[in-house]
């Protein structure tokens, strides 16, 4: 069984805490920087107070869920805290969330109040139940600087959206003239009180609700501004969605919790990113591949923008090689991966600053017992072999909002620990460290023999012409399973199927080439900006 890294690590109490203090000890110092536009700690505080009376006017009480559903904004932050000030549990919702996602979610969590923005509004009706929420509306251009330093997404500059003749929506304009609760900071609620509750991504039905308490969230938001040294001085990105547990945890609470400043992109733009590194001197960068990749490829414009940059960290998909191997050469950066899932709210490893493996997740994290166990058996297997990671810690879930039955699956008891199944395939390493192979249920069975897609991409990504690619299963009559390339290449690049094969064959097993290889001039990402392997793999599926 894999040990933590050694901490005095032990937050106690509320999120709503750490912005609390900050506004009191540091009132003056910048939170939130947007295009130009700053807010301090004690303008984002007096913000999240006059939502929060809002909110209270809307009868939220304790344990209440509370949706959440806006891009990367200071309204979103300022939603987020004022949900649990008032000791409410958001329910963050992905953006790209349409009607009947929206439904199910909202009916599943039985909420009943929604901080939307204006741009996602024709998700909140047509669907029963729709008619009983009530409703706050933000619209991104009020929080706009008259001057931007970068150039600003077309979302944010649409024409407002009307809604004044619907009586449930309240616009965030008047819920900011509500009064501010006369005990504001007395509300902040018990550590054991729920949080935050997002929901799974499920490749297949309903997504399940990750119910966490304050100590989880607290604990992952705490542990990564420690692990990174993030002080008041430090400038973080919130490029990665704030919906997102690793936006939400390694941006938002961890940089609260440290009083840094927070650089927020509503989209996600490389060439705007670029000018606002500049303008706000960035040093810290969380981001996962696809972003680094993107901005890479800007050329010699990247350089000032990470001239301040000391670390860049991500996850949710493996760094390849290649785009280390140039940031360390080019910029002498290194790319700190780690690993975590909604079920943890964010890390349950990372990689310690002066000990990185690459192409590993690191260690456990603080106060985190992680193994490797048989699928089938539950049975720890010795170092060095593949197979499923389990983690137990402070950050796991209390459990998936009302379904015992998905519990059942995910949690098992070994030596007085309860244990979470995380449902990808790793290995540790006899040094502590652990690398991942896969999904559980990604792996390509060619013939019987297995193909884990994330070898064949990281060994894709090696090739010059290549800017992303992502690996996937093809019907196969004759082995049930081929393995199949969709390629993106760089822009000006040229390369044929045959000659990319060719350069791949002396460096794989034959029964891991791809058989099929398509280059396309996109790749779909999530939200959270992975290639997302899963509408790829199932749009495969049903064209066989």
């Amino acid at each position: 069984m894999g040990k933590s890294a050694e901490s005095h690590l032990g937050p106690d109490g509320s999120l709503f805490g750490n912005l609390a203090r900050q506004a009191k000890e540091r009132p003056y110092a910048r939170a939130t920087a947007y295009y130009g536009a700053d807010l301090s700690y004690a303008q984002l505080y007096e913000k999240v107070g006059r939502i929060a009376g809002a909110l209270l006017t809307l009868a939220v009480a304790p344990g209440d869920r509370v949706a959440i559903q806006m891009q990367n904004s200071p309204q979103y932050i300022i939603a987020y805290y004022a949900v649990l000030a008032v000791r409410g549990v958001v329910v963050p919702l992905n953006p790209m969330y349409r009607a009947d996602e929206v439904a199910a979610i909202l009916g599943d969590a039985g909420a009943r109040v929604a901080l939307v923005a204006e741009d996602m509004l024709d998700r909140y009706v047509g669907w029963p139940g729709a008619e009983r929420l009530s409703v706050i509306v933000a619209r991104y251009a009020d929080m706009l600087p008259e001057a931007p330093v970068a150039a600003l997404p077309e979302l944010v500059m649409r024409a407002p959206v009307e809604f004044a003749a619907d009586s449930r929506m309240i616009s965030w304009v008047e819920a900011l003239c509500a009064p501010i609760p006369e005990d504001l900071e007395g509300l902040s609620a018990p550590s054991a009180d729920w949080a935050v509750m997002p929901y799974t991504s499920g490749s297949t039905g309903l997504p399940k609700g990750c119910l966490h308490t304050h100590t989880s969230v607290m604990h992952t938001a705490a542990l990564q501004a420690e692990w990174y040294a993030l002080t008041p001085e430090s400038v973080l990105t919130a490029v990665q969605p704030l919906f997102h547990v690793a936006g939400m945890q390694g941006s938002m609470n961890a940089g609260v919790f440290a009083g840094a400043t927070m650089v927020i992109l509503t989209r996600w733009d490389a060439d705007a990113a670029i000018d606002l590194f500049k303008h706000y001197g960035v040093t810290f960068w969380n981001a996962p591949p696809t972003m680094v990749v993107d901005m890479l490829s800007r050329g010699e414009a990247v350089t000032p923008a990470l001239a301040k940059v000391t670390c860049i960290t991500g996850g949710g998909a493996a760094m390849p090689g290649p785009v280390s191997a140039r940031l360390k050469d080019q910029y002498g950066l290194e790319y700190i991966e780690a690993y975590g899932m909604s079920e943890t709210m964010s890390p349950t490893h990372l990689n310690p600053m002066d000990a990185l493996q690459s192409g590993t997740i690191g260690i456990p994290a603080q106060n985190t017992l992680a193994m490797i166990i048989d699928p089938e058996t539950l049975a720890p297997v010795a170092d060095g072999e593949v197979g499923e990671i389990a983690v137990s810690g402070p950050q796991i879930m209390v459990g998936y909002w009302n379904r015992p039955d998905a519990d059942a699956e995910a949690f098992f008891e070994y030596e007085g620990h309860r244990f979470l199944r995380t449902g990808d395939l790793g290995l540790r390493q006899p040094d502590g460290y652990y690398k991942i192979v896969d999904r559980l249920k990604r792996m390509i069975n060619a013939s019987g023999f297995k193909v884990w897609p994330t070898e064949v991409e990281n060994l894709i990504y090696g090739h010059d012409a290549v800017e992303k690619c992502c690996v996937i299963a093809s019907p196969d009559s004759y082995r049930g399973e081929t393995v199949k390339a969709l390629v993106l290449l760089r822009p000006g690049a040229t390369l044929g199927a045959d000659e990319l094969i060719e350069w791949m064959r002396p460096q794989l097993a034959a029964f891991k080439l791809p058989r099929k290889v398509d280059f396309v001039d996109s790749l779909p990402l999530t939200a959270s900006h992975k290639v997302d392997w899963r509408s790829l793999q199932e749009r495969e599926a049903a064209s066989a």
